[in-house]
Formats: structure tokens, C-alpha cells, sequence
């Protein structure tokens, strides 16, 4: 834990090696990223946290002030905690927060890892109108069910990201958390609608980034982050087979490999790398850059 003027922020760490921050999504604590850590065995020094809200992290943000920017200081806090530049991987919302971190280029990485960030304003800005709606529509659902107090309004956000079903097939203890936290869920929604993102923006990030999503996700989700991958130079972009938005979970032997592969990638060959999760999937391309104009 590390312990804040502003408040508390969630702060774990286990393993040796390269030193990768791994940040969790809404409604989910660095509890979240185990089945990854798992597959890695001590290979990597692993660094976990939480966002505003959830966890042991203190809220920060307000409705009338709920700026990507308090994330940011946050997460910017874990990593300089870890007293080394890092490999950063942030999944859902937590990898919109890690994009905006990379573009602050306020503290050191080593390379970035974007799993299904959500993206609505890349959208939004690129005139991919229906994709751009489906976040709409979700979110103006799901906000007024809440307001009209409907208790589990949440899982319309869930199956939106995971497919019909997805919130019932989760265990009691964390459809509870989920819909204890809805709240917090609403103001990540309005950091992220507030996040103005543009190619140009795009264009300034340096660091090596790989971007992922699933195959099965919905089609919104991968337009967005097929986007991030061709506006962000030489980035690279991966379909992971058979997987939806929540595949930190469903495919975590798959997510590992990709990450190490990619971490590994920023190292001398001499450098030795765990092994354990390599072997995973891995069949990333270089983004083209094509449609990424503006």
C-alpha cells in the first residue's frame, strides 16, 4: 500500500526479473491480473494495483471533475513506487488509463501493453458512427436502469463486454462487487467519454506498444483498439483465438505469453527472459498505420 496526502493506492509486488505494473480494468482489484502472475511463475517482477475506487484505492474524482488525469497521478505514483522504469500492461479501462499515462511521458517505460481499452472518443473522432453509438447506447442504458434502481443494472455493462450471459456466469462474490462498485463504474465511463483522443495525440507516443483484443469481443470494442494500434507508430496489433473482453481470465495463458513475448522483444538477446508462458499464441503484425488519417 502505498500511502498518499490524497489517499491510499493499492500497491503488491511479487517475483524477480523485468518489472512489468499491471493494471486491472473497472469493478477489479490487481487481484484480478493472478492467472496471468500465475503463468509466469517468478519469471517477472510483478507490480499490482487498483484503480480510483476500487480495492484499497481512494476515490479522487468527483461527477463534476472526473478527469483521466486523477488516474494518472495514481498510476504514475505505483510506477515511480517500483523504482524503475517498467513494463506497463493495463487491461479494460485500466488500459485507457495506462495509454494516457504513456502520453503524460511523465515517468519511465519500457514499453506499453493495451489489452481492449475502451476508446469511445477515438471512435467518435475517426466518424465511426455506429461503433461510436454502441458505447452510447450501452452506457445511456445501463446509467438510466441505475437511476431508475435497477440493483444489477451493472450487468448490462458486462454482457456488453462479454456477451449475454457473461455477468450471471460469474460467482456470487464478484457479481456483488460489481454491482457494489457501480458507481465508481459510472465515473470511469465519464473519465473515458472525457478523454480526447486523436491521431495526432496518437502519433506522440514513443514507447514500443503492442494492442490486443479478442476474437470474440464485441465489434465496437475491437474497432477501437484495431484504431489505437494503427494511429500509435509501429505498434503491434493481435487477435487473441477464441477470446472475448474478458480473456485476463478466460485465456490467461495466452495474454501471459503475448506479454512476455512482447517484453522480451525490448531486450538484448543475451538478456536472459522466463520461458514459462512464451509458448503461448503469439501471432502479432505490425500495424500499418492504414485508416489512421486526421
Amino acid at each position: 500500500m502505498i500511502q498518499d496526502r490524497h489517499g491510499d493506492i493499492d500497491y503488491d509486488e511479487s517475483g524477480a526479473g523485468p518489472t512489468i505494473v499491471l493494471v486491472p480494468g473497472s469493478c477489479s482489484t490487481g487481484a484480478a491480473w493472478r492467472p496471468v502472475i500465475a503463468q509466469w511463475g517468478n519469471g517477472f517482477r510483478c507490480v499490482t494495483t487498483s484503480l480510483l475506487g476500487y480495492g484499497g484505492t481512494r476515490e479522487r474524482r468527483t461527477a463534476a471533475d472526473p478527469d483521466i488525469a486523477h488516474e494518472t497521478g495514481v498510476l504514475e505514483k505505483v510506477i515511480l513506487q517500483a523504482s524503475r522504469p517498467v513494463h506497463l500492461v493495463g487491461h479494460s479501462f485500466g488500459g485507457l488509463v495506462a495509454l494516457a499515462v504513456a502520453l503524460r511521458n511523465r515517468v519511465p517505460l519500457l514499453s506499453l501493453t493495451i489489452l481492449e481499452a475502451p476508446a469511445p472518443e477515438l471512435l467518435h473522432y475517426m466518424g465511426e458512427q455506429p461503433h461510436y453509438r454502441a458505447f452510447r447506447d450501452m452506457t445511456d442504458g445501463y446509467f438510466a436502469a441505475f437511476d431508475a434502481g435497477e440493483t444489477a443494472a451493472i450487468a448490462r455493462m458486462i454482457d456488453f463486454y462479454g456477451g449475454a450471459g457473461t455477468f450471471d456466469s460469474w460467482p456470487q462474490r464478484v457479481r456483488d462487487y460489481a454491482i457494489n462498485t457501480t458507481s465508481v463504474n459510472i465515473l470511469d465511463w465519464a473519465s473515458a467519454f472525457g478523454f480526447a483522443l486523436t491521431p495526432a495525440r496518437l502519433a506522440t507516443v514513443t514507447v514500443p506498444t503492442l494492442v490486443a483484443w479478442g476474437e470474440r469481443s464485441h465489434p465496437a470494442i475491437a474497432r477501437a483498439n484495431e484504431l489505437l494500434a494503427r494511429c500509435i507508430p509501429n505498434a503491434l496489433d493481435v487477435t487473441i483465438d477464441g477470446a472475448a473482453h474478458f480473456m485476463i481470465a478466460t485465456h490467461a495463458r495466452d495474454v501471459a505469453g503475448m506479454i512476455a513475448e512482447h517484453v522480451g522483444a525490448q531486450y538484448a538477446s543475451a538478456t536472459p527472459m522466463p520461458q514459462k508462458g512464451i509458448d503461448a499464441v503469439f501471432t502479432g503484425e505490425r500495424a500499418t498505420g492504414k485508416g489512421c488519417t486526421g
